[in-house]
């Protein structure tokens, strides 16, 4: 049983580690003309863990700040890297895109994860005269996991049980204004029972990814659950929200975004949720998903060019 489960959890990395590879150029650190990067800034280092991320920048110099899109990198809360980055392709539309890396649920359960993320968005506004970042205008982007994380941040900004204990730049707002969360689970409760038929494994077991997750058996445990699921925190102020997912997810039902949208609604959010014909645990190669993502940040974050 332990050598089967060991097996789904690299069959789960490998499928996040797809679905995060949106083009070969990006994993071989090929950058598209006219960017240029900065690699492996420590913004933290917590419990001997140093923290890092990546800043791509237009080559040529920039007259004003820019807005901000932030990439968090799927891959179950076990593995996938910063590197992995499609979102450098925004950096031709005019954006500063940062990608973060997290730690991992091998070093540290939930909420690590996302207080690590919240420690990025306020360690970016402190430096965002240095990268000409407009502080005011920051997207955050994710897959599977990093849709999670996203949709985290997200929702729950402001909310003061997801900050670390020692906290930096606590004066700084650890609020995004716009989220694109691509099949990013929300109630792990609730996958199994709107799992396809080709799920290759079974989330509810306890040694699955989201029991990782949150350190227990997530069935024995809702209460930590509730405190992992993005819907546990959305409210009325919450930022606008573009939500993607294949129908054929093998990984993430599509009944988790669906949940997600739904909850954003009924509070008044604006948010849009598309569900990709003929997609599994990934969208990557979808022009119609890429014009979708690049209008979606342009109406959010650079209302004034539209």
């Amino acid at each position: 049983m332990k050598n089967k489960l060991i097996g789904l959890v690299a069959c789960y990395l490998q499928l996040f580690t797809v679905a995060n590879a949106q083009t070969p150029g990006v994993l071989s650190r090929r950058l598209p003309p006219g960017t240029k990067v900065e690699r492996d800034i420590e913004y933290s280092h917590i419990d001997g863990v140093s923290l890092k991320l990546d800043i791509y920048s237009p080559e040529q110099p920039i007259e004003h700040s820019a807005p901000l899109v932030v990439w968090i990198h799927g891959g179950a809360w076990l593995g996938g890297d910063k590197q992995a980055c499609p979102a450098v392709r925004l950096v031709k539309r005019g954006y500063i895109v940062a990608s973060v890396n997290y730690r991992l649920s091998q070093k540290a359960i939930y909420p690590a994860q996302i207080q690590d993320c919240k420690t990025a968005i306020r360690w970016l506004r402190a430096h965002a005269e240095e990268y000409h970042i407009d502080a005011a205008r920051i997207g955050a982007w994710g897959s599977s996991a990093g849709g999670h994380l996203v949709a985290l941040l997200g929702t729950s900004g402001g909310v003061d049980e997801l900050n670390p204990s020692t906290l930096k730049h606590r004066q700084l707002s650890d609020r995004v204004q716009a989220v694109c969360d691509f099949f990013g689970p929300t109630d792990f409760l609730q996958m199994d029972k709107h799992a396809l038929a080709s799920a290759p494994f079974k989330h509810d077991a306890p040694d699955s990814p989201e029991s990782k997750l949150i350190g227990a058996a997530i069935q024995e445990n809702p209460d930590l659950v509730a405190r992992a699921n993005p819907i546990f925190y959305v409210s009325s102020d919450d930022p606008p929200f573009l939500i993607m997912h294949g129908d054929q997810d093998p990984l993430v039902p599509f009944h988790q975004s669906e949940l997600l949208a739904q909850a954003l609604s009924a509070v008044g959010v604006d948010n849009q949720f598309q569900l990709v014909k003929g997609y599994g645990h990934g969208l990557s190669g979808n022009n119609e998903v890429d014009a979708q993502v690049d209008e979606f940040f342009d109406r959010i974050l650079k209302p004034s060019l539209r």
